[in-house]
């Protein structure tokens, strides 16, 4: 007797249903819940309202990548002291080349660790990116932003 059908693999493979036969959970939160939201996206919101917030008053941004990465490349190589001598950087900025415009990047963890509440991340953020852009186009942070400094105690 041939059956049509091929055994089953033995060994372990993708469970499709717990062991308990319910099925797969669902989603925590419902998608308009700020809980569903990851904190990655999260500070990608801070980043962009940030730059809209500067791109009103100074449209030639509409022409500079901003990027969020986790964290600043290592790029200590072998050179211990090159390590020790630095502090983290929170951001950076890339001149324009003719292979791509110019580009902004903010690293989450370093500023994810230095602050404590989304308002101070929000503040910390945008001071961030007024400095990067003020780097950019060779202006003081103040002009970029006449409120640049204004949250500080």
């Amino acid at each position: 007797m041939d059956s049509p059908v091929p055994p089953l693999p033995a060994g372990p493979g993708p469970r499709r249903r717990d062991r308990h036969g319910r099925g797969m959970r669902g989603p925590v939160a419902p998608p308009q819940v700020p809980l569903s939201t990851s904190r990655a996206a999260a500070f990608g919101d801070l980043v962009q309202d940030s730059v809209e917030r500067l791109e009103r008053r100074w449209p030639q941004l509409a022409e500079v990548d901003f990027l969020v990465l986790d964290v600043p490349p290592a790029d200590g190589g072998d050179d211990s002291d090159a390590w020790a001598a630095e502090s983290v950087p929170l951001g950076g900025m890339i001149a324009a080349t003719s292979a791509h415009p110019a580009r902004i990047v903010i690293y989450r963890r370093p500023v994810e660790i230095r602050t404590k509440s989304r308002d101070e991340r929000a503040m910390f953020v945008h001071e961030i990116v007024v400095e990067q852009v003020a780097e950019l186009l060779g202006l003081s942070p103040e002009s970029v932003d006449p409120r640049y400094g204004d949250g500080q105690d």
